[in-house]
C-alpha cells in the first residue's frame, strides 16, 4: 500500500519538481499539489492523506498554521520542508505538531526516508534544525503569535522574536531538576544537543537499551511524546502536550 502524500508550496517549480521526485519512488502516491496552507487543510479534511509536505512561507496560510490545523482536524501527518532562512518558524512548527522539519536541499533519498519515518510515527529533525532551536532559545528569543494569518511578502513572519528584559538562564535551570535522576538529566542534555541513542550510549558508557529506558522514564514523568519535545522542554522548561 502506497503512502499518500500531499505537497503544499507556493512555488510551482518546487511543487512540481518535488512531485516528479516522489513519483520515482514506488512507495509514494502524490494525491495532490496545492499552492498554500489553506488549500492543504481543505484537501486533507475531505481526502485521505498520510503525510502532508508543507513549505513554511506561503500566502493565505503559512505552514505553521496549516500544521496546527492539520494536527487538530485531520489524520495527515505534517512534515515541514524549508530553507535555512526560516529559523523563526522552527520552534513554533514543532510545537504546533510538525512530525518533522527538513531542509529542501536534501538528497531525494533523505526526503524519501523522512516521509517514511513520519508515516511510521517517527519524528525527523535534522541536527542543523535542532541546533537552531537551541541557538534561538539560549539567546533568549521567544516566539509571540500574531493575530490573523501571515501576509506573504517574502519576509513577514507569523511569529516575532521578542527579547525578554531579564537575561535568560541556562536550559537545565528552567526545569524542575528534582523530578529526575542525575542520569536522566544527563540523557536530556545529550538529547538537547541532537545526539541519537547510539551516540548517547557511547558518550555516557551505557547500552542503547538502557538509554532508551531512561528516555521512556523521562517521557512518562513529563507526559511528553517524543525526543524533540524533550529537547524543547530541557531548553525552555515548557511542557507542550498534544491537545485532545
Amino acid at each position: 500500500m502506497k503512502i499518500k502524500v500531499l505537497i503544499a508550496d507556493d512555488n510551482s517549480f518546487i511543487r512540481e519538481g518535488m512531485k516528479i521526485i516522489l513519483t520515482t519512488f514506488d512507495e509514494f502516491d502524490v494525491v495532490a499539489t496545492v499552492g498554500d496552507g489553506a488549500e492543504a487543510v481543505e484537501y486533507c479534511r475531505s481526502h485521505e492523506v498520510d503525510v502532508a509536505l508543507l513549505d513554511v512561507r506561503m500566502p493565505n496560510m503559512n505552514g505553521v498554521e496549516a500544521t496546527r490545523l492539520l494536527t487538530e482536524q485531520t489524520k495527515a501527518k505534517p512534515l515541514i520542508l524549508t530553507t535555512f532562512d526560516d529559523d523563526e518558524y522552527i520552534l513554533e512548527a514543532v510545537r504546533s505538531g510538525a512530525r518533522g522539519y527538513l531542509l529542501k536541499n536534501n538528497d531525494p533519498e533523505r526526503i524519501r526516508d523522512a516521509i517514511k519515518s513520519v508515516y511510521n510515527d517517527h519524528h525527523v529533525l535534522q541536527d542543523v534544525v535542532l541546533n537552531t532551536i537551541k541557538s534561538n532559545l539560549l539567546t533568549g528569543a521567544q516566539l509571540k503569535p500574531q493575530t490573523g494569518h501571515e501576509q506573504h511578502n517574502g519576509h513577514a513572519a507569523a511569529f516575532d522574536p521578542v527579547q525578554p528584559a531579564a537575561a535568560p538562564s541556562s536550559g537545565s535551570d528552567r526545569i524542575d531538576r528534582s523530578l529526575f535522576t542525575e542520569r536522566e538529566l544527563d540523557i536530556m542534555a545529550q538529547i538537547a544537543k541532537g545526539l541519537s541513542n547510539k551516540e548517547i550510549s557511547k558518550k555516557l558508557f551505557i547500552s542503547e537499551g538502557t538509554a532508551a529506558n531512561y528516555i521512556t522514564s523521562i517521557l512518562n514523568k513529563t507526559g511528553l511524546e517524543h525526543r524533540t519535545q524533550i529537547a524543547i522542554y530541557y531548553l525552555t522548561g515548557e511542557v507542550k502536550q498534544s491537545e485532545d
